[in-house]
């Protein structure tokens, strides 16, 4: 991409990143709070963490102009104001499920309102930027990925942490979560096969995706964004099974580096040029 696409589409990366961060983090603390005994310590500090990410992601959403060379459109007016209260729907849900750590069914019903905040969020964004309405679909399907991996990639490695202070609480939140990760990754590596094999993005043509121009990046995200963290989940789910947590940190460590960086340049390469991948 010419450097002034990639000026023009940093901040919407930037937003892509932070909201991941934020509603896939919660997704995760959610889901572990309700089905897993994992600490009230941990679900409150990683729920504010959540919401501070929320918070600027709005602070970020403040700041998006409209580049000329992006793939992506303008989004109304009314379309920002829905994506913007939504981002702050997720911001107080997850700082009150913060203060309602210790009380299980307040926390489940403030958690499940940060979420659909996070979904309406997501929604009013592809809808907002994608460049037809059919093409908002396939954004929205990659975004709510890129949120879950993202953000459950964070919540498994600072539930990681939790067991290096405190080594006798139960391993099944940290399986839990490794599962789902795992499960989340290998998700996204078959809808990298489907946006391979038939496209998804605007304009984009079958096979693109590793063929084309980009094909470097489109390598990249295959094999360092994919198929590497991949294989490290599922190997942090095998080496929390044995209770061997520090060694779990250490691989669940190098997932968020490679997802993270994944999640930037799928970002990236959709504002710029409208790939999905």
């Amino acid at each position: 991409m010419p450097i002034t696409t990639v000026a023009q589409a940093l901040p919407y990366v930037n937003w892509m990143v932070l909201v991941a961060l934020a509603v896939g983090s919660l997704a995760f603390v959610t889901l572990t709070g309700r089905l897993t005994d994992a600490t009230r310590g941990y679900l409150g500090f990683t729920a504010f963490c959540s919401g501070l990410l929320a918070v600027l992601a709005w602070a970020a959403d403040t700041g998006l102009v409209e580049g000329p060379d992006l793939v992506i459109t303008p989004a109304p007016a009314e379309v920002d104001l829905v994506r913007r209260l939504a981002l702050g729907v997720v911001a107080l849900s997850s700082l009150g499920y913060t203060l309602s750590a210790g009380r299980p069914a307040r926390r489940a019903w403030l958690g499940l309102v940060g979420l659909i905040g996070g979904g309406a969020a997501l929604a009013a964004a592809a809808v907002g930027w994608a460049p037809a309405l059919a093409d908002a679909v396939p954004l929205l399907i990659q975004l709510a990925m890129l949120a879950l991996a993202t953000g459950g990639a964070l919540a498994a490695i600072v539930l990681a942490h939790w067991y290096l202070v405190t080594p006798r609480i139960s391993e099944r939140p940290l399986l839990l979560q490794a599962r789902l990760l795992t499960g989340v990754i290998a998700v996204q590596l078959a809808l990298f096969v489907v946006w391979f094999l038939f496209g998804g993005g605007p304009g984009q043509r079958p096979f693109e995706t590793l063929t084309g121009d980009q094909a470097l990046f489109g390598w990249l995200r295959l094999l360092v964004g994919l198929l590497f963290p991949l294989a490290l989940a599922w190997m942090a789910w095998a080496t929390a099974r044995t209770r061997s947590m520090e060694s779990a940190t250490g691989l669940l460590y190098l997932g968020l580096a490679a997802i993270v960086s994944g999640t930037i340049g799928s970002a990236a390469l959709y504002v710029g040029t409208g790939l999905l991948l």
